[in-house]
Order: structure tokens, then sequence, then C-alpha cells
């Protein structure tokens, strides 16, 4: 095995559940936004361009659960909210500005790649019917 590959154990079973809960892109933005600063929904939605009302009230419950973010009551007119990110929440920073950087680095050769293989399936090319 050469030396910069990286072994890692596949245990399903365990990784999952987790992985459902932090690697979807709502989670990985809102925790970007909130690594940041506190913000208040309007504020993340207004941030996070495409996102609809309920896929973030959704997203911050679940991430509320899962203890990667904190849920403060203002006491201001009208009744404010403020999210923010815990200690294990922010345990996420490096492992996600890594996969950020990755996806500057080579979001290039993704668009070249998806163009060569919708071009292959364009003109007919069968060798991959399976």
């Amino acid at each position: 095995m050469p030396a910069d590959t990286i072994e890692l154990p596949l245990d399903v079973t365990t990784t999952r559940p987790i992985l459902e809960q932090i690697a979807n892109k709502w989670t990985v933005l809102i925790l970007s936004v909130l690594c940041t600063q506190p913000a208040r929904f309007n504020d993340l939605k207004r941030r996070l361009d495409g996102i609809t009302h309920k896929s973030l009230s959704d997203a911050l419950k679940r991430l509320e659960r899962n203890g990667l973010i904190s849920r403060k009551v203002l006491p201001t007119q009208p009744i404010g909210v403020e999210y923010t990110i815990t200690e294990l929440g922010a345990s996420l920073r490096g492992p996600f500005a890594a996969l950020y950087d990755w996806s500057l680095a080579h979001g290039t050769e993704l668009a070249r790649a998806q163009a060569a293989y919708d071009a292959s399936r364009k003109h007919g090319s069968f060798e991959d019917a399976a």
C-alpha cells in the first residue's frame, strides 16, 4: 500500500447514522456560517442562498438535537432567536474547511468530468449499459 494512502475502517453501522446527520449540503453550510459568528434565522436564510424556510427550520432543529448548535431566545420585540455553534459543532470546522478548500481546488475538474460524461452519453455510448 502506498505511503500516502489512508486506510479507513469501513464501520458502516456506526458511521452511517452520524454521516447522515452531518454530511448534507445545508448542514455543512449552516455550520460554516455559524463558525464565524452567531446568527438569527433570517440572517442565515439570507446568507444561504436557495435554502427554503422549511429546509432551514428542519436543519436547525436537527443540528440542535445533535448538539452541534444551541438556540437562544432573545428578549427583543418581536422575540428573536439566535443560533450559535457549540464546541462539538466547532470541532467540524477543520474537516469542513478541508472539504470547502477541496471543492474550490477541484470544482473545475468536476465540471469537466461531468461535461465529458454527459457528452459521451449524448453520443450514444453503450459501453456502460449495465
